[in-house]
């Protein structure tokens, strides 16, 4: 019986007893008289039903269970990332439409005459006054929405400009039901960044990861309100990064911060603001723009841009920028330039002109150098020698430059750029002015604002904004900032007149511009050629 039993321990052991199907050879009645053979026989079955789920789980393959580990990684980020977001609605002011048209920088409405628009002027303040007598003590009405992120326990909330503009009231709920209200610490216009404050303390921050470190094809997870529908979480990918031109300059002296990411995570409108991070649950981007709705494509605001704008935004209310006063293109984003070639240079920033009194004019760069790199760090587009610039006022900086194929040094000192008008609406600037291109110039209505910004006194008339170099207004002395006021001996003093008066010109025949320029009032014929 001894060696029956210890044959059964080597089947066991060696892994024959489940060769066949169990048969026991053992009667019942043996088992009263056999309880070693009987104790054996249960543990070999107790064996075989604890081995048979782990053969079932060995059959899983390597794919799915990394497909259930990915599954697992977005669902983490989800709830480590959620309770950092919030909802943001705004209680707008009260609007400025005519007929349900924005009049406020409506080129369309800057070209009605101005007798008209002066009456329209009288009926909407007096229908704004109507409204807010009825409104007197009525509770706001909340009719914006968008997102945002705390990025410190202690109450600042980063989402974009164009969420909170014209508010008059805004809340801000959490994803566990709290809500507070909120003041605006800061907006900055040319980047559509805005920081929020609420008083709380202990909040849950989220983290910024460097942008710069993001690469194109990795995961994006963004968590908003889209469409009123709270806390939606989306992914994709990045899709491009470095995007730009996207969003016209306001002016060319007030052009926009933009390098923006682009992604085909799912976002719509009500995403604006909140934050698009990688799988890390870290901030690589705050979403601000869609191009059409279920295409794909959005783009956000690059974490480290956003967080250097939202740190002076916490500090000073405001962002100060430094600007060099270059009119600048970049070799290979400029479709003249793009075929061309520079000696010296197969990449870099071409100097296409300067602001009269800037930095750079005062510097020994001239027309047609090409800045490669600023401080050693190379910069191949408008928006990193922007980017590498914008917190050095009044710090001098080394440019790397090729000149007619040779490479020097520079040292420049940039500027703070003038105060900036937050009204200046971007989308508008391409109608809302005229480009003469035959005379090289374009111009845009006089405003207080403009007239500021390029320091003149003149309060009527066209400011040129661009002067084309060679061109025959450039030949003529004609710069930014000169004060257009008569075209072929009649007034302008709106884009209409200056379309009117160019109607029929002969640039061969002569052009006669009457200008203001450095406080000297003169007049210039331009012809073809420049003679």
């Amino acid at each position: 019986m001894l060696a029956q039993v210890n044959a059964r321990r080597r089947e066991v052991r060696e892994g024959k007893f489940f060769e066949h199907p169990i048969n026991l050879p053992f009667q019942a009645d043996n088992m009263k008289t056999n309880p070693l053979s009987t104790a054996l026989c249960l543990l070999a079955l107790a064996g075989a039903q604890t081995l048979t789920p782990l053969s079932a789980a060995q059959k899983e393959s390597a794919a799915i269970s990394l497909a259930r580990q990915l599954n697992q990684a977005f669902i983490e980020v989800a709830d480590q990332v959620s309770p950092s977001v919030v909802v943001i609605r705004v209680a707008q002011k009260q609007d400025r439409t005519l007929f349900g048209i924005e009049t406020d920088g409506n080129p369309f409405y800057e070209m009605l005459p101005r007798e008209f628009r002066k009456q329209v002027e009288e009926q909407l303040e007096k229908r704004r006054k109507q409204r807010a007598e009825a409104q007197q003590g009525r509770p706001p009405q909340f009719n914006g929405q968008g997102s945002g992120v705390v990025i410190r326990e202690d109450g600042y909330i980063l989402t974009n400009r164009h969420v909170v503009e014209d508010a008059e009231k805004i809340e801000v709920r959490f994803k566990d039901g709290r809500t507070f209200p909120a003041t605006i610490r800061g907006v900055d216009p040319r980047s559509d960044v805005a920081v929020l404050k609420i008083e709380a303390k202990g909040l849950p921050a989220a983290k910024f990861a460097d942008s710069d470190k993001t690469r194109v094809g990795e995961f994006a997870i963004a968590i908003g309100a889209p469409f009123n529908l709270d806390y939606s979480v989306t992914f994709g990918h990045v899709s491009a990064k470095g995007r730009s031109a996207l969003i016209p300059d306001a002016s060319p002296m007030m052009p926009m911060d933009q390098d923006f990411i682009q992604t085909d995570a799912s976002i719509n409108p009500g995403n604006s603001g909140g934050p698009l991070v990688n799988i890390n649950g870290e901030i690589i981007g705050i979403n601000t723009l869609i191009r059409g709705l279920s295409t794909g494509i959005g783009f956000a605001i690059p974490s480290n841009l956003a967080r250097e704008l939202s740190e002076a935004l916490i500090k000073d209310g405001k962002v100060v920028r430094a600007r060099l006063g270059l009119a600048v293109k970049g070799l290979k984003d400029d479709a003249e330039l793009r075929n061309q070639t520079f000696k010296g240079a197969t990449d870099g920033i071409l100097v296409s002109g300067f602001v009269d009194g800037g930095p750079a004019s005062k510097s020994e760069l001239k027309l047609n150098d090409i800045v490669t790199h600023v401080e050693g760090t190379p910069v191949v587009n408008v928006q990193q020698l922007r980017n590498s610039i914008r917190n050095k006022v009044g710090k001098p900086v080394t440019l790397s430059v090729v000149r007619d194929g040779k490479q020097m040094k520079l040292k420049i000192t940039p500027e703070e750029w003038p105060d900036e008008t937050p009204d200046l609406v971007a989308s508008n600037r391409q109608s809302s002015e005229v480009q003469a291109d035959d005379l090289g110039v374009t111009v845009r209505p006089l405003t207080s604002a403009l007239a500021k910004e390029h320091k003149v006194k003149q309060t009527e008339g066209l400011i040129v904004t661009e002067v084309d170099p060679g061109s025959p207004a450039a030949k003529r002395g004609i710069k930014v900032g000169t004060v257009i006021t008569e075209v072929n001996r009649k007034s302008v003093s709106d884009l209409e007149d200056f379309r009117a008066a160019l109607k029929g010109a002969d640039l061969k025949k002569g052009v006669r511009l009457g200008f203001i320029n450095g406080g000297t009032t003169k007049f210039e014929v331009l012809k073809s050629g420049g003679e």
